[in-house]
């Protein structure tokens, strides 16, 4: 890694070219490996959890000496839908930056700031002050305890209940089906295939659909969703336009059929 994300949210483009397919979405704070620098404007880079795609170099910020600091310091990640970064522990001073959950962040100790606030510093170095609950340190590796797991990854997955489907998105502002799945195992320390399929090298291998358990992932033709038990899944889908839950029941009020029988496989950690 050899530079950072230095905007909210910084679009990775499937070609060096604004009008080009939005592939994903590198949130703020974020390392990422420049691998072709394709002209002044734009910039090839690998995000840490080896995705590619074109983004705009205004969006990337190359400092040497603060990338080394940043990757080794921010251990931090954003867990509130959108938190405002302010210039003073107090809720009516200035906003110097709003970011979205996901984002990371770098946590200052500071005995001396008032209760209820985290000092922390940002990619350019700034110093600023954010709500204690907006902000968690981050899970660096999955447990292997599968109960505990599993939980959690679902109740990540539902902490983006009622967000808009994005195309390339992934974040309460908007997210696209690989996004919710990649961004819920994510927080709980799982770097799967960004897309919705599985390929060798990640951790989410192929297993029996009768094995499915709460927690591993659905496959269907360019989709993906997170089962959630007893016959029912949590997907942003550009049907349902949001994220919702569906199920495979035909019973169930909430099926869908197109989903339902067109199952291309099943996805696990364990």
């Amino acid at each position: 890694m050899n530079a950072l994300i230095k905007v909210a949210i910084a679009n990775l483009h499937a070609e060096p070219n604004i009008q080009s397919e939005i592939a994903d979405e590198a949130l703020y704070g974020m390392p990422v490996e420049i691998i072709e620098h394709v002209d002044e404007k734009w910039a090839k880079i690998r995000t840490f959890y080896r995705y590619e795609g074109y983004c705009l170099k205004e969006n990337i910020d190359v400092d040497e000496a603060l990338k080394n600091t940043w990757i080794e310091q921010a251990k931090h990640v954003v867990i509130q839908s959108f938190a405002d970064v302010l210039v003073s522990p107090i809720i009516q001073s200035e906003k110097m930056i709003t970011l979205p959950r996901g984002a990371f962040i770098q946590v200052i100790e500071d005995i001396e700031v008032e209760k209820g606030w985290t000092k922390v510093r940002l990619v350019t170095g700034e110093i600023g002050y954010v709500r204690s609950m907006w902000v968690q340190e981050r899970t660096h590796v999955y447990t292997l305890n599968q109960a505990v797991f599993r939980e959690k990854v679902v109740e990540t997955a539902f902490s983006y209940l009622g967000t808009p489907y994005r195309w390339g998105g992934k974040t309460p502002a908007g997210i696209d089906c690989s996004g919710l799945c990649s961004m819920a195992y994510m927080f709980n320390g799982a770097y799967i295939y960004r897309d919705a399929k599985i390929i060798d090298g990640f951790p989410l291998k192929a297993i029996d659909q009768k094995d499915i358990q709460r927690g591993d992932l659905l496959f269907f033709p360019e989709h993906v969703a997170m089962y959630i038990g007893d016959d029912c899944y949590i997907h942003s889908s550009l049907g349902g336009n949001e994220v919702n839950v569906n199920s495979l029941n035909p019973k169930h009020e909430n099926y869908r059929e197109d989903l339902a029988t067109t199952i291309t496989g099943v996805g696990s950690l364990f």
